[in-house]
């Protein structure tokens, strides 16, 4: 089996590396950035995903939780027990539609929380890209996507017949 050329210039070599420089290291290791900036921002009444949640029913008041799920980059069942939790705390309402799917949607003490939290967001993002330079922060920025397949079109994209990049 031959290498594909991306191997051929992988920056990881064949043996073991140093636990500094493992990818999976490294991304743990900004995640835990971003959570603490994240909690040290808004405090600990709301995690980093209870947010994006809130985010996207803010962006489609309504939508089911299998899409919001998807939105989200979530199971089904973990963004079903989140919603519960977001239910409970008085931020959503689900209402129950056709085939057992619920609709969601942002309370006015929900919509509160994110108002209160909206103008705290880019000033944190600010201050966890802040080490890299605007140049740098773009590119991060562009690799994230990248990496996360964002920028890869989903099959009801116009886009899918795109390759992938």
């Amino acid at each position: 089996m031959t290498p594909t050329p991306q191997a051929a210039a992988s920056p990881l070599p064949d043996s073991v590396i140093a636990l500094q420089t493992e990818p999976g290291h490294l991304i743990r290791r900004a995640h835990q950035l971003a959570v603490s900036t994240f909690h040290e921002t808004h405090g600990r009444q709301i995690t980093p995903v209870q947010y994006a949640i809130l985010r996207a029913l803010q962006d489609a008041p309504g939508i089911d939780q299998v899409t919001l799920a998807d939105k989200v980059a979530l199971d089904t069942s973990t963004t079903a027990d989140i919603a519960t939790r977001l239910e409970a705390k008085g931020w959503i309402v689900r209402a129950l539609l056709p085939r057992r799917q619920r609709a969601l949607r942002l309370t006015p003490e929900g919509e509160a929380v994110l108002a209160d939290m909206l103008p705290r967001v880019v000033p944190m993002y600010r201050q966890l890209l802040q080490p890299l330079e605007p140049a740098e922060q773009a590119e991060f920025l562009r690799l994230l996507r990248k990496f996360v397949h964002l920028n890869t079109p989903s099959p009801g994209d116009p886009d899918s017949g795109k390759p992938e990049v």
